[in-house]
């Protein structure tokens, strides 16, 4: 009953994780929001979702990117739902390159969506939950934001940056009554490893570790509405980020080899 009747935004929500958290919440009782580029999938999983639950989740376009498109679609939305209860900030990529071999403007892009538009997004709901004294901002990061590894330097930096704003959003907007949580998976079987590692290396050299994203996202909707700082996944994984932090001489070198897995 805890989300019963919520209004939960999620963007990226046309696969993978963001999918999924729309499937869990709508068998809660929540209100899915779908946005995402593809509007044709997000049809679909609307569709399917209403099939399975009796609940239509509603769902627009967004590149979040486009930061005019950003303005554009949450003011509408804002019009017609009148309250959002929860915003997932899900929408990302990455790509894995030495850093020889960055493309500058694949790396524009990289922040573009996973930092700035993560920012726009927060930015377009938070006066309202401010007013109203209530909501929950759920930015999903990554391990690789506590713990860099070779070929991800961008990518890890863009999540180093979520959990830095992460952190001090939750501290703003504590005063006013309102949820702030990072989540930090490890790999996750989804597409964003046909992007990430075209060669299909890395996905070969971890696949027996990899995540579930339906196990994400059961994490994800259990935390909605409640004071959870973090969740982070796999436990082994959020272990190593720890000691990362204690001794990182010591993981560096015991964990070179596996570092280089990508």
């Amino acid at each position: 009953m805890r989300l019963k009747g919520r209004h939960v935004v999620i963007t990226g929500a046309s696969g993978g994780i963001g999918e999924h958290i729309a499937d869990e919440a709508a068998r809660q009782g929540a209100l899915p929001v779908l946005l995402a580029r593809s509007e044709g999938k997000l049809k679909e999983i609307s569709a399917r979702i209403e099939a399975q639950t009796g609940i239509r989740p509603r769902y627009a376009r967004l590149d979040v990117g486009d930061r005019e498109m950003v303005e554009a679609v949450f003011s509408r939305l804002m019009a017609e739902l009148e309250t959002v209860d929860v915003l997932v900030n899900n929408a990302g990529f990455g790509v894995f390159r030495y850093v020889e071999d960055i493309d500058l403007a694949e790396m524009e892009r990289m922040f573009a969506v996973n930092v700035f538009g993560l920012i726009a997004c927060t930015k377009a709901v938070y006066p309202h939950m401010k007013e109203r004294k209530s909501g929950h901002i759920i930015n999903i990061a990554s391990q690789a934001g506590k713990i860099a590894t070779p070929k991800s330097s961008v990518y890890s930096a863009t999540k180093h940056a979520v959990l830095g704003f992460t952190d001090s959003l939750r501290l703003e907007a504590a005063r006013f009554g309102i949820f702030v949580t990072a989540v930090n998976p490890g790999p996750v079987e989804t597409n964003f490893f046909s992007a990430a590692d075209e060669s299909g290396e890395y996905v070969r050299n971890v696949s027996r570790w990899m995540l579930r994203p339906e196990a994400v996202a059961k994490r994800v909707v259990a935390a909605m509405m409640t004071p959870t700082r973090e969740v982070n996944m796999p436990r082994w994984m959020d272990f190593g980020s720890r000691l990362y932090r204690l001794a990182p001489g010591l993981v560096e070198t015991v964990a070179k080899r596996a570092f280089f897995q990508k």
